[in-house]
């Protein structure tokens, strides 16, 4: 298997989901089906078949999240040099040229990735054309809505 990057933020998050899943969400979902057992008729019993679909939503959950432990790069950006570039695990700081906005966005990987919290999957658009420029450069990202413009004006490794 292929090594994925992820940051030590993420490797942490998805730990915990995982302990979670396995010691709270799974005894919740084995007893959520053996009260649905007592209702009776198993064929007919929508509480049952409900139960059971989580049970295995959940396990598949967990098999990923275990494979992702399995094969992670931890890549500790305050740790690697970085010759002032973006890189996997900085936070660039952009301005959009059409309308001056300030964005915050860093580069993760993909079990940590959410663009609402400004966390982009490194394989993402506008994640390739960051890469490996510095402050004061421009980058043409284009999106589903258009061309997009934007200057690099912060590189953090945080």
């Amino acid at each position: 298997m292929e090594k994925e990057p992820i940051t030590p933020q993420g490797l942490e998050k998805i730990k915990t989901e995982l302990k979670e899943r396995i010691s709270v969400t799974r005894p919740k979902i084995v007893g959520a089906i053996s009260e649905a057992r007592a209702h009776g008729d198993l064929k007919e019993n929508a509480e049952y078949h409900a139960a059971k679909e989580e049970q295995g939503h959940n396990e598949r959950r967990i098999q990923e999240i275990e494979t992702t432990i399995a094969t992670a790069n931890v890549v500790d950006v305050t740790k690697i040099k970085n010759d002032k570039k973006v890189i996997f695990g900085s936070t660039v700081i952009l301005v959009d040229m059409e309308n001056n906005e300030t964005r915050k966005y860093k580069i993760v990987g993909k079990d940590e990735a959410n663009a609402k919290e400004g966390l982009l999957f490194y394989k993402s658009p506008i994640a390739l054309e960051l890469v490996s420029k510095h402050t004061g450069d421009f980058v043409v990202v284009n999106t589903p809505a258009g061309e997009k413009n934007y200057e690099i004006i912060e590189i953090k490794y945080i």
